[in-house]
């Protein structure tokens, strides 16, 4: 039976070791670590972040944090899934990006509003190495669920990125421009408003939309 999931935002004594001390201590409660992140790193403080599966209530986990010797204090936080959401990545030339954020924006805040939690992140950026290398790390971005390539012209390594991606289950909408990344895409769309409006409508558990049911990939 799954567990609740906890943020807990850990303030420790600089230095080696830090991670070994804490993560054991999450391990004797049965905890399964879904994410940790070292927020600050230094020879006096570091701040540590851990999103963390519990079978039981966090409260006799933090009380062990604390009285390790290298954790100064602990507090327990909403996990990102539950402020941020499900992820939804735009890249390319600056102003096709932002016309893309324009529709996902504001489809994101209508599902929003009904209960989802659904955010956007941009990054405008343009040659092929730069690009190729930035679709690869969407596959490693927490929450991430889709990314859509914004741009006029876009292949070469680009395309075996976005080939690589979903096959680890990424969504990939692509703008319909030249290059042969509009044919490694899940589905092309002309309009960049409405390809921002379709990646959300894709990810959103409030929506009908299936893209696997698509009887047509271009729009």
């Amino acid at each position: 039976m799954a567990g609740r999931t906890v943020g807990l935002l850990v303030v420790a004594a600089g230095g080696p070791g830090v991670l070994h001390e804490t993560t054991g201590v999450i391990a004797r409660h049965q905890g399964d670590i879904t994410l940790v992140e070292i927020l600050e790193r230094g020879p006096e403080v570091d701040r540590l972040y851990f999103e963390v599966e519990l079978p039981g209530d966090p409260e006799r986990l933090i009380e062990e944090l604390e009285a390790t010797s290298v954790v100064r204090s602990v507090v327990a936080v909403q996990p990102f899934q539950r402020i941020y959401g499900k992820r939804i990545i735009i890249m390319g030339g600056g102003a096709q990006v932002g016309q893309v954020a324009i529709g996902a924006i504001s489809e994101a805040d209508r599902h929003n509003i009904r209960g989802e939690h659904i955010s956007v992140d941009t990054i405008p950026l343009v040659g092929e190495s730069d690009l190729a290398e930035a679709v690869r790390a969407v596959a490693r971005l927490p929450r991430a669920r889709a990314i859509v390539l914004a741009g006029a012209l876009m292949g070469g390594d680009i395309e075996r990125a976005v080939r690589e991606v979903r096959e680890q289950g990424l969504l990939v909408v692509s703008l319909n421009m030249a290059g042969s990344v509009p044919d490694a895409a899940n589905f092309v769309v002309t309009d960049p408003v409405q390809a921002g409006v379709m990646a959300v409508m894709a990810v959103a558990d409030t929506a009908r939309f299936q893209s696997d049911r698509l009887k047509r990939r271009v729009f």
